[in-house]
């Protein structure tokens, strides 16, 4: 089951990012590229040289490797196929959380490393909106941990556990939460559009605009496997508990599946929103981890 795991982590992101793309292809009227063209196109890009300004230094070169290397780390406490982490310790989600943190704050340093305000530019509205969105994810997760009495993401699976209609009403409002935080995190519409390359409107796009070949290759699997992981939360907190591993995978596979078209439809059916209005699609997220805890209080302190 753990190399399933490894192989479900590795390859099905790839796999994602397709079905985005086949999603906005058929809305769009058009038959789009295959299911596995991300997968060809990493390894198109493993097979160029990449280009170094001599503007930049040794932070520019590690910066992929070490966001890369930070992704898999944290991938390693989340619950992925079977319901189960492959590092399942008490308050792991603080160290997933601050490991993916590492990991932005090279990419960061990254930007600036190249000298460009440009670049800078995209690194400073990153930087804004991660200050927001890390707050919103803590009081969800820490509230739902105080409620189960389970300080793992595994607290997800024991939601419904005693809580009636609170725990449905929690369910609802942390997989919100952790869609809002997926669309922010990920650099997708309505926060941010992976296609454009307008200057007033790039976040995260503009901040690898310098980055090539093999590094630009893991910077994009990156990318994907972090926004596999915050679906793969979202689907350990609908996947019931009790299922036995076959229809669990099959039932994290399907929600996955279903999230990654949910994504390309959002991306075909509205526009990126206005730089001014981001930040108030943001604190949307604010607004439900902060309802997320009146009902966790409400459930263990109310009469």
């Amino acid at each position: 089951m753990l190399i399933l795991n490894i192989l479900i982590l590795l390859i099905v992101p790839f796999l994602m990012i397709g079905v985005i793309k086949k999603t906005k292809a058929f809305w769009a009227g058009r038959k789009g590229v295959s299911l596995f063209q991300p997968i060809w196109d990493f390894v198109r890009l493993l097979k160029k040289d990449a280009v170094y300004s001599t503007t930049t230094s040794w932070v520019f070169k590690f910066a992929p490797i070490v966001g890369f290397a930070s992704i898999i780390f944290a991938a390693l406490f989340v619950p992925l196929a079977n319901g189960q982490s492959i590092i399942n310790i008490p308050f792991g989600f603080v160290i997933f959380a601050y490991i993916l943190a590492f990991g932005k704050f090279f990419s960061l340093i990254s930007a600036l490393d190249t000298g460009s305000s440009f670049e800078g530019m995209g690194a400073s509205r990153e930087a804004c909106f991660s200050t927001i969105v890390e707050p919103a994810f803590f009081i969800t997760i820490a509230s739902i941990a105080a409620l189960t009495q389970v300080y793992t993401f595994h607290s997800f699976k024991h939601i419904l556990n005693g809580t009636g209609i609170y725990g449905y009403l929690i369910v609802a409002l942390a997989a919100v939460t952790l869609f809002i935080m997926l669309l922010i995190e990920g650099c997708r519409v309505p926060v941010d559009d992976p296609t454009t390359h307008l200057e007033l409107t790039m976040i995260h796009e503009v901040m690898v605009l310098d980055n090539s070949g093999a590094d630009f290759g893991f910077i994009t699997w990156g990318a994907a496997i972090k926004m596999f992981l915050f679906e793969a939360l979202i689907a350990n907190l609908i996947i019931p508990l009790g299922l036995n591993d076959v229809w669990t995978i099959v039932a994290f596979l399907a929600i996955i599946t279903l999230l990654s078209m949910l994504i390309g439809t959002i991306e075909s059916s509205i526009a990126r929103f206005r730089m001014t209005h981001v930040f108030e699609f943001i604190f949307i997220m604010t607004l439900t981890a902060l309802l997320i805890l009146a009902l966790v209080t409400y459930r263990i302190y109310g009469n």
